[in-house]
């Protein structure tokens, strides 16, 4: 599902973000990457999403060279991956429901059948009601459930999160925690970045740990 094999990533002024990383999340996995703040978690998210290439090493998502798709390709790849970022990207001239059918719409689905799935999406992480209103008027917890039913309204085998409950209350990094617990109960493979133990805590899965670009365990 998601392969690292000898990843060094460096960027302008020699900083090497992550230092020979090597590690796999296989289907049906429930990952979380770990460390504190510059570690290294967002610039292995942002390799995954194809919105960096790795300086060295290689990176394969879906069995896909990561680092050596054409420009053209990596819309393909991004569809198949459910994607959670610190920036939640939202588009405040638009509603709830349009946000989430923006990824269909892109993909050129049908109107109504879109409309059927982003409907399903917000059901499954508790927006049922709240389509029409505009992000900007929702709580940052709400925001975040919208970025995560965008993100899994393209039904993606792979959902990956990067410190999706940052800045929220216990209450709401408690309940996003569940719905990705929910998506992988139903099979959903799952990497979330996050710096929070006590979160781990409530919820254990697998660690991967980064300490200054390296992977300790």
């Amino acid at each position: 599902m998601i392969e690292f094999t000898g990843v060094v990533k460096r960027y302008p002024g020699c900083r090497e973000a992550l230092k020979n990383v090597s590690f796999a999340v296989q289907p049906g996995e429930f990952v979380y990457l770990t460390g504190h703040s510059g570690a290294g978690k967002s610039t292995v998210m942002r390799l995954i999403a194809a919105i960096e290439k790795p300086t060295a090493g290689t990176v394969l998502v879906h069995h896909q060279n990561v680092g050596r798709l054409s420009a053209r390709s990596i819309p393909f790849l991004r569809r198949q991956l459910g994607m959670v970022l610190q920036d939640h990207r939202l588009l405040f001239d638009r509603s709830v429901f349009d946000n989430v059918m923006l990824p269909l719409q892109i993909a050129g689905m049908d109107r109504r059948e879109a409309g059927r799935r982003a409907r399903a999406a917000l059901d499954k992480v508790g927006l049922q009601g709240r389509e029409k209103s505009n992000p900007i008027t929702l709580s940052g917890g709400e925001q975040q459930r919208v970025c995560l039913a965008r993100a899994v309204v393209n039904r993606p085998a792979l959902l990956i999160a990067d410190e999706p409950t940052a800045s929220l209350d216990a209450g709401y990094a408690n309940d996003i925690l569940g719905i990705f617990r929910d998506f992988h109960r139903v099979g959903v493979t799952v990497l979330v970045a996050t710096h929070d133990e006590s979160l781990i805590a409530r919820f254990p899965g697998r660690m991967l740990r980064l300490d200054q670009g390296i992977l300790a365990g």
